[in-house]
């Protein structure tokens, strides 16, 4: 069953059950999907639906750093909600432990030495962690390493 279909079958699923979040959630997956098909001119392949989650995922992370940051606690609660749909369409997320790893890896082949070094590694790394890790996150992580390599 493509991701697509497991989509529309968990449309059906929330619409008999009456979940209006995963509902909601659940169309703007499908609006968004089909946006980027007609964008794109074919059907999406897994890995597209995927970018369309992981790109949904972001934002709403966003929008819960901002909702926090004012004071809206009510918002920030529903977006978390949400994402938290959108994460059960997505790949498990690497532990730290083993995304330090590919980040050691990645800093070895690119021969990076410092902080400034950072757009080698990053473009060594990312065909790697692509779904599986937050970019944010790693790129933080990437410079610790190399600010660390470099004393």
């Amino acid at each position: 069953m493509s991701l697509l279909q497991q989509i529309d079958a968990d449309l059906k699923a929330a619409l008999k059950g009456s979940d209006k979040l995963k509902l909601s959630v659940v169309r703007l997956i499908k609006a968004a999907a089909k946006n980027r098909q007609i964008d794109q001119g074919h059907e999406l392949s897994d890995e597209e639906v995927l970018a369309v989650i992981a790109t949904l995922a972001k934002q709403r992370g966003e929008s819960i750093e901002q909702f926090s940051k004012g004071g809206r606690m009510d918002l920030a609660e529903q977006e978390k909600k949400e994402l938290a749909i959108l994460q059960s369409y997505m790949p498990a997320q690497l532990p730290p432990e083993e995304i330090d790893k590919i980040i050691l890896e990645a800093i070895r082949e690119s021969g990076a030495k410092d902080e400034k070094e950072i757009g080698k590694v990053m473009r060594v790394l990312m065909p790697r962690i692509k779904g599986v890790a937050d970019g944010k996150a790693v790129n933080l992580r990437v410079r610790e390493l190399l600010q660390a390599a470099s004393q």
